[in-house]
């Protein structure tokens, strides 16, 4: 189960750059193909969503099934490792909204940057035309 988690981190990574890359003022030499390549990978990093759903359901049905640790029913050992569980789910929870949350800023983002662009033109081709 790891293998997902690291794949989610680089898709999140990846998300979280190209976020980075298209908001960076003076970049504007490259901002046509940064807007390139980001509108060629939407589609793409859509699956981040169900992969997502997949894994917060996951998590869930673990919290579910999880063997309750209450008071002096546990030895220490288990009790450690019931709260690394609780840890590991929880950052595992993070992860997941830090994907959402990137793939939805990236989209937004690079609609707002190619509606710029957009507009001018617009702007340019009313310039010429006066």
């Amino acid at each position: 189960m790891a293998l997902e988690w690291v794949v989610l981190g680089y898709a999140a990574a990846a998300e979280a750059i190209m976020v980075i890359l298209l908001t960076i003022p003076g970049l504007d030499a490259l901002r046509k193909g940064l807007v390139a390549v980001t509108r060629n990978l939407l589609k793409p990093f859509l699956s981040v969503v169900p992969f997502c759903l997949f894994l917060l359901m996951d998590i869930y049905w673990k919290y579910e099934t999880r063997p309750s640790c209450e008071a002096d029913s546990c030895t220490p050992s288990e009790h450690l490792r019931h709260q690394k569980s609780i840890m590991k789910s929880q950052r595992n929870a993070l992860l997941i909204a830090a994907a959402l949350l990137f793939y939805w800023l990236l989209y937004s983002v690079t609609n707002l940057v190619v509606r710029i662009d957009n507009l001018n033109q617009r702007l340019q081709r009313f310039k010429n035309r006066d």
